[in-house]
């Protein structure tokens, strides 16, 4: 089950959901009115509904995500604009809907604070669409890298920007630009979601500030894992690579050989107007023999063990050990 559930992970959008669901059932619930919102599994209705308003977000900002730029030069030989314009339509609105419908759905839980929670993550979505460089179609390109502001930008980092709360994200590999950026990246694209959801969760059970605090940070350190796992699987397996599976030029391997070698930005440039001009074989074959690989091993070995740690605040029960399984099995992947 939990191996399905990892491999392939552009298709995994159904795995929030689940998420949700069991850090809600792994933690139970405390002054609520059971007789009025328990379903029979243990897991409140609005904690329920919750996960599947993050599905619904998660999806609408990847049909949103799918969008294509048109243009006559983006063409080698003549094509139907028509078409991709319909499925341009089609994208926008299905993922309008979808958006709009969780919100519908989030303000029938008729609970300010997780209203203001949830909009937030979606904020945070928003503005990783805006980070760094990107090409014609918005997609993300690797910038040079900058030191460091010791006095605000890593602050930044150190300190979840994302809550009113000062909670520290701590790091056990150094500090560099390169992970300062990834972090950042995905904080913004998936932890901020995934973590509110579970602080969430653990909201409308009652729960107080520190337990929401931990589910916040089980989220976004499971995430991190899953997306560093997701980062490594193009570099691991040359017949996975082979058949045309692609990768993101932000990507972790990526990211960090450009910082122990810079002179692959020659290549990555090429990608300015549109990432198809840049050679992935290439970019594949140099990433493969440098230090990016272990690097984003330690980091997903590092994200893996923060969530891990945070799973001992919860009661031992099938909840939990369901969660654990789902990290121990995207670690032996």
């Amino acid at each position: 089950m939990y191996r399905g559930l990892l491999h392939n992970g552009q298709n995994t959008m159904q795995a929030w959901g689940l998420i949700v669901l069991l850090v809600s059932k792994a933690a139970g619930h405390m002054n609520v009115n059971r007789s009025a919102d328990e379903d029979k599994s243990g897991v409140l209705r609005s904690q329920r509904a919750l996960a599947e308003i993050a599905e619904m977000i998660r999806t609408s900002h990847l049909m949103h995500n799918g969008l294509i730029n048109i243009y006559p030069e983006m063409f080698s030989e003549p094509i139907d604009q028509n078409d991709m314009s319909y499925g341009n339509k089609i994208g926008l609105l299905s993922g309008d809907y979808l958006l709009a419908n969780s919100f519908n759905e989030l303000s029938m839980l008729k609970n300010q604070n997780l209203m203001e929670l949830i909009s937030s993550a979606l904020r945070d979505l928003s503005e990783a669409e805006f980070l760094g460089r990107r090409d014609s179609q918005n997609n993300p390109l690797p910038s040079p890298f900058e030191p460091l502001d010791r006095k605000h930008d890593s602050t930044r980092l150190q300190f979840n920007p994302f809550q009113s709360s000062s909670e520290q994200l701590q790091s056990d590999m150094p500090l560099t630009p390169a992970l300062h950026d990834w972090t950042k990246r995905n904080v913004l694209s998936t932890g901020s979601l995934l973590g509110k959801s579970c602080q969430g969760a653990l909201l409308l059970a009652g729960h107080g500030e520190q337990l929401q605090k931990q589910g916040f940070l089980f989220g976004k350190h499971l995430s991190l894992a899953w997306q560093a796992h997701l980062d490594l699987e193009p570099f691991l397996s040359d017949s996975v690579y082979s058949l045309g599976m692609s990768f993101s030029l932000t990507s972790a391997p990526v990211m960090f050989h450009l910082e122990h070698d810079s002179s692959l930005f020659k290549e990555i440039d090429k990608g300015v107007n549109s990432i198809q001009d840049v050679d992935y074989v290439k970019v594949h074959d140099v990433v493969i023999k440098g230090p990016g690989i272990n690097y984003t091993k330690q980091l997903q070995k590092e994200h893996s063990e923060k969530a891990m740690e945070i799973l001992n605040v919860f009661e031992e029960n099938d909840a939990r050990t369901a969660l654990s399984n789902i990290i121990i099995a995207m670690d032996r992947e």
